[in-house]
């Protein structure tokens, strides 16, 4: 079976598409230098490739492409309502990368983009240059990491190196860096800096077995988080999505019960919490690439063009979370 597996999916990246002008790129050469048994094509535009009709973003999971390309417009975008500002404002997200390595089962990229390839803008520094010029009119809280893990994805980008140093440059600024991964140690070398947030993402056991399929166990991004905290960085930590599963206060006292025990609340500089919520339009397309699924299968209430819980189940879950969560943390830490 393992082998009728392999022979039927290509390894991850076994093709690389590259626009013609990303290859004046140095950092496409060196993904291309990195992927060396990947065949390299050429093309116009990525959205030849990323947007072409008939697509399937779950089976493509299995065997993604990688697409390198040059960012022309849209290098910041304001935040989303549906996303915690923590109390900052000019709250702003930057894609520099189009999808993510992880294939979660309710993720709302895979009703976003007609795609499970990844796209990766190579001319980082016009997406740098744009915050800059912000900064010179108000301070800027920065989300790198929004559409995508780009701590997952460091080893072949170095986005990150790069946005650290930024924020190192002007105290005005200040990044999120959102992360399911267990990657840290290629951050390691680089000092702590204050103004930048590390977040993690954090699940139950049990969801990320089910439902976060390729990410990380929780023990192996707790040991990162602890090595992020020994070396003087800021850790959030984001119960988000709050998954309304079978024996859910059972399966979640738990995971908070793990999750500090490893770690001593007073060490964690934040904790979100949030529960699923998801475009209305997004969830139509999911729903139609994910039949079986059975945390989509929920009756969801929609607000806003938003679908989530009912009040009485978001209620409920949040409220025990942020007790259980208040066990071991300051409750002006929380953020809900």
């Amino acid at each position: 079976m393992s082998k009728l597996k392999i022979d039927l999916w290509n390894c991850k990246f076994s093709h690389i598409y590259v626009e013609e002008q990303a290859l004046n790129y140095e950092i496409s050469s060196k993904i291309i230098d990195n992927f060396n048994n990947s065949k390299v094509v050429k093309i116009d535009h990525y959205k030849d490739v990323f947007c072409r009709s008939h697509q399937n973003f779950v089976i493509q999971k299995n065997s993604p492409k990688l697409i390198l390309a040059v960012k022309k417009n849209n290098f910041v975008y304001k935040g989303s309502q549906m996303c915690d500002s923590f109390g900052n404002s000019n709250f702003y997200y930057t894609s520099a990368v189009m999808n993510c390595i992880y294939n979660c089962e309710y993720c709302y990229l895979q009703g976003m983009y007609p795609s499970g390839n990844i796209v990766i803008f190579v001319n980082i520094e016009d997406s740098i240059s744009e915050i800059e010029k912000m900064l010179k009119n108000h301070p800027v809280y920065l989300c790198v990491s929004y559409d995508t893990d780009l701590m997952a994805l460091e080893g072949i980008t170095g986005f990150l190196h790069k946005w650290i140093d930024t924020a190192v440059k002007h105290n005005n600024l200040k990044i999120e860096i959102r992360t399911k991964s267990a990657s840290f140690e290629l951050l390691k070398e680089i000092p702590c800096c204050d103004n930048v947030i590390l977040a993690w993402t954090l699940s139950p056991k049990k969801v990320i077995e089910e439902f976060e399929i390729g990410t990380p166990f929780l023990q192996k991004r707790l040991e990162n988080i602890c090595q992020a905290i020994d070396r003087g960085w800021k850790v959030r930590l984001c119960f988000d999505p709050l998954l309304y599963i079978n024996n859910w206060k059972i399966v979640y006292k738990e995971f908070i019960d793990t999750i500090f025990k490893n770690i001593s609340g007073r060490r964690i500089y934040q904790v979100s919490i949030g529960v699923f919520r998801i475009s209305k339009n997004y969830l139509k397309i999911i729903n139609k690439l994910r039949t079986n699924s059975k945390i989509l299968a929920y009756p969801f209430s929609v607000e806003d063009d938003i679908c989530s819980y009912n009040e009485k189940h978001i209620e409920e879950m949040i409220v025990f979370v942020k007790n259980e969560t208040m066990k071991y943390i300051y409750e002006n830490k929380i953020y809900i």
